[in-house]
């Protein structure tokens, strides 16, 4: 099969896979203060991360228009993409309009646009299936069945390092995140069926929280002996080995994947911050 897996700049890929030439990137942008930061090839991680520290306004993201995505259409017979939770971006919408717009002038080309209802490794997992499949000799129509289980069953956890993110754009007061940064407390966040976040749990310090994590997963993961464990860590490599060894001292999960958070990952995750994906 002559196919192409297309993600968003949000589909943090681990090393192995970005060298992989299956995969293509669609960047979306970054507005911090008056600067305008592509989440391509690029982004640098470090840089971008002390100018949000550093700034009282929250960095805003732009997804892909319909016409990056289908710049990106030509590039194989067969075209799956994946995008960030569409109740967090308007990206899924944007790659839908795009394939309506293809295929009305392709009508022959099989196009898939998959929502992730997730976000970061959640997306590199998708985009992992696929590709098994696809090399697999699956046909697409099946491939497209199967993803679409794959990811009705995935659930996307995460420990943020810094209230700030949440306090700057609004979704938590200035006086809730003072309590909660002084007090070191560390939400435990998780996604919902329809992609939205929702709060689990909460601790005491980061490992606290990670730990927590560990033991909801450990309560929560049907057959982790045939699931991959998705690990994207903000800058912090240690944090996420740490994380790794506290789930799989309780859960057999099959495989481990890591990565680092690009642009749009790390504006949601700030510095330290840890997803999990399974």
């Amino acid at each position: 099969m002559d196919y192409k897996i297309i993600g968003d700049s949000c589909t943090d890929l681990t090393k192995e896979q970005r060298a992989d030439k299956s995969f293509q990137i669609v960047p979306l942008t970054l507005e911090i203060e008056d600067e305008v930061i592509v989440d391509d090839e690029s982004f640098d991680q470090s840089y971008f991360l002390k100018k949000v520290a550093e700034s009282e306004q929250c960095p805003k993201s732009s997804c892909p228009s319909p016409e990056t995505y289908m710049e990106m259409f030509d590039l194989a017979e067969v075209i799956f993409v994946v995008t960030l939770s569409s109740q967090l971006s308007g990206s899924y919408n944007s790659a839908v309009l795009a394939k309506k717009l293809y295929l009305e002038e392709h009508p022959n080309k099989k196009i898939e646009v998959f929502d992730s209802k997730s976000a970061s490794t959640g997306q590199a997992l998708l985009a992992r299936k696929i590709k098994e499949l696809a090399d697999n000799g699956m046909e697409f129509e099946e491939i497209v069945e199967k993803v679409t289980n794959y990811r009705d069953d995935m659930l996307t956890l995460f420990v943020l390092e810094t209230l700030e993110t949440l306090r700057k754009n609004g979704r938590l007061s200035n006086l809730t995140a003072f309590i909660c940064n002084t007090l070191d407390i560390k939400p435990v966040m998780s996604s919902t069926e329809e992609g939205a976040i929702k709060k689990i749990g909460q601790s005491r310090g980061i490992k606290k929280a990670l730990l927590f994590m560990a033991n909801y997963i450990a309560e929560t993961v049907k057959n982790p002996e045939e699931k991959i464990l998705g690990i994207a860590h903000c800058n912090n490599y240690e944090r996420a080995l740490f994380t790794k060894e506290a789930i799989l001292k309780k859960v057999p999960f099959k495989d481990v994947m890591i990565s680092d958070t690009r642009g749009v990952s790390s504006m949601y995750a700030n510095d330290g911050g840890i997803i999990v994906s399974y």
